[in-house]
């Protein structure tokens, strides 16, 4: 069966399984050394159901590797999402962060909280006020997150003789730079947390501890048993929770 059958026949099984939700606007991004094409498959999904989706890629990474620099930071990323929503003139908009996409949309959620109407925190990391990705468990910086002499991260699982798409470096600002929140309005924007596990206890994954801070924020947590990558490995799952989240008031 062709990717586009498949696809149809999936959109086809969830809408007539009940599942669709309201229509959406999705603004979904991506983690550390990936890009929004990672997001492609649960974009087609969500949009046989009727819904917008925008997938930004973050500077310097994916389709915009050639714009990879040292000088890149959190701030950076913030800011391509933040201009994403306004320049679009996006409004209602359900914000998804994976992994290290979760500091950035915490950060877009303190920029523009008005914009937004649903978060959701796909095994993410959640920070608060003043703290890094090489912080936000608590500790000090990790050997893998340590810059190369060029500034840049290299995933050490990617090679350059790999087939498109694939990961690229990370600008290590990005890990390094402590995360400003200021405004309390996003406390008031509902909120979920999909914890991703493999095997049988979810409290085991390298994430649980984020998902215990969500779940003293008294946000909604979902488990869900699949790998760290859902939105490639299991999108039809991923977009069934997704419909459920973006349908909910």
């Amino acid at each position: 069966m062709c990717k586009l059958m498949y696809l149809g026949l999936i959109g086809s099984m969830l809408l007539s399984s009940g599942t669709m939700a309201q229509q959406a606007t999705y603004v979904l991004v991506h983690g550390a050394w990936g890009g929004g094409w990672s997001f492609k498959q649960t974009d087609s999904l969500l949009r046989l159901q009727g819904n917008t989706v925008y997938r930004p890629t973050l500077s310097g990474l994916g389709e915009r590797v050639h714009l990879a620099s040292p000088d890149i930071d959190l701030r950076t990323h913030i800011a391509d999402v933040v201009n994403t929503i306004l320049f679009e003139n996006l409004h209602d908009v359900i914000l998804l962060g994976h992994s290290y996409g979760g500091m950035v949309v915490t950060g877009v959620a303190d920029s523009i909280p008005e914009r937004i109407r649903q978060l959701v925190y796909l095994d993410a990391f959640v920070p608060e006020d003043g703290q890094s990705v090489a912080t936000a468990h608590g500790q000090q910086q990790t050997g893998r997150e340590k810059p190369s002499a060029d500034g840049l991260i290299h995933p050490f699982w990617s090679t350059d003789d790999q087939k498109f798409p694939h990961d690229v470096p990370q600008p290590a600002k990005t890990f390094s730079q402590p995360l400003v929140l200021k405004n309390k309005e996003r406390f008031n924007i509902p909120t979920t947390y999909i914890l991703t596990y493999e095997g049988d206890d979810p409290g085991k994954d390298a994430f649980a501890f984020f998902a215990n801070r969500a779940k003293g924020y008294g946000w909604k947590i979902i488990h869900m048993q699949a790998g760290h990558n859902p939105q490639m490995d299991m999108p039809d799952k991923l977009v069934e929770l997704l419909s459920k989240v973006g349908g909910e008031k």
